[in-house]
């Protein structure tokens, strides 16, 4: 039963216009010491951040350019919300919050990791089975009439191969076991943020990013974006991947220089590229990358899929659950806040939180 001082003033969480899956709303329901509100963004922006301003959590969008500027989660709109206490991202990425402003202003941060795991890595095994098989190359041919030489479309299969993983989280775990028991493959992983025996008991082997680099046949990035991972893959990254290998992104846009992978394909050193993240989303239709024959693009879809919608939307409504009951959720992003966000909760709702 929910405790009756939390009933007596209810958790506000506040989203704009939309939610990703009616799941959100389901599972929120279920918890009457929590209010949802929809704020529309078809208003001023002075009136959305006054509604903003009377909830307690904000569920944001995690995609940057569906998101107006202005609700991102920053200094400039945290400084205008005093009472917020939490925001959780729509996904497993959080694009739209600075992780340091959250921290500075007491405000706890969750994400969505692992709900949309599988969405995300059958994705990713899907365009290397495509790129391999040469299929974006062969649908290209075709509407283009070239296709009668069967063999100049000659492809390649995936069992067996080296597959090299920059981040081994719940997504890169999961491409790891598929390619793995699937197909019999050799998994490296580069992250600096996990020791050796981890890495091997999530499937792979652990490497540094060279070596991954110069001995993987397909490169996969399963890492967020951040100042250190932006414009990892560059040049130089490109140059070090062996001829002919294949480079596949369900991460995150600017993790990889668009410029130097289109280099890279035209020139001929990499086969094939299976984007699903850009810089600017969705990319403009003369996009240079979205014109090449050996692409397989598609407007960051690997994690929506229905499954994948409601799996997040449910872990999102609970997480708010948790806060509105004084307890801490799973899926903390700056751990750091946890003493903090704790008086202010214990500040606004006369308690203190189970932490």
């Amino acid at each position: 039963m929910p405790d009756t001082h939390a009933l007596a003033r209810r958790f506000r969480v506040g989203y704009l216009s939309h939610v990703p899956h009616q799941s959100f709303l389901d599972t929120a329901a279920q918890h009457p010491e929590m209010e949802v509100v929809r704020i529309p963004l078809e208003q001023p922006e002075e009136a959305v951040i006054q509604a903003l301003a009377g909830c307690d959590a904000y569920y944001v969008m995690a995609s940057r350019d569906e998101l107006p500027k202005p609700f991102h989660v920053g200094k400039a709109l945290l400084a205008r919300l005093p009472r917020l206490l939490m925001v959780a991202s729509t996904g497993a990425g959080y694009d739209t919050v600075d992780p340091a402003a959250c921290t500075e202003a007491g405000v706890l941060l969750v994400n969505q990791a692992g709900g949309n795991a599988e969405g995300v890595a059958e994705h990713a095994v899907g365009m290397m089975l495509a790129l391999l098989k040469r299929m974006p190359e062969a649908h290209a041919a075709m509407l283009a009439g070239n296709a009668g030489d069967r063999g100049a479309l000659m492809g390649r299969e995936l069992r067996g191969r080296t597959v090299g993983l920059v981040g081994i989280g719940n997504i890169g775990t999961r491409v790891a076991e598929i390619v793995r028991l699937a197909f019999s493959c050799r998994v490296l992983a580069c992250d600096p943020y996990l020791d050796a025996a981890t890495i091997a008991a999530r499937g792979a082997e652990k490497v540094e990013m060279p070596q991954l680099l110069a001995e993987s046949d397909i490169v996969s990035l399963h890492l967020p974006l951040t100042p250190e991972s932006r414009h990892l893959m560059n040049a130089e990254a490109f140059a070090r991947m062996k001829p002919g290998a294949i480079f596949v992104t369900t991460a995150r846009g600017s993790i990889h220089d668009e410029a130097a992978l289109h280099a890279a394909l035209t020139s001929g050193h990499l086969a094939g590229a299976g984007l699903d993240v850009w810089e600017q989303e969705p990319p403009p239709p003369d996009h240079p990358l979205l014109h090449l024959p050996n692409v397989i693009a598609s407007q960051h879809t690997a994690g929506v899929t229905h499954e994948s919608r409601a799996n997040i939307t449910r872990i999102a409504a609970l997480a708010f659950a948790d806060a509105a009951n004084g307890r801490l959720p799973p899926r903390i992003i700056n751990p750091q806040v946890v003493p903090r966000f704790a008086e202010r909760w214990a500040a606004a709702f006369g308690r203190q939180m189970a932490v």
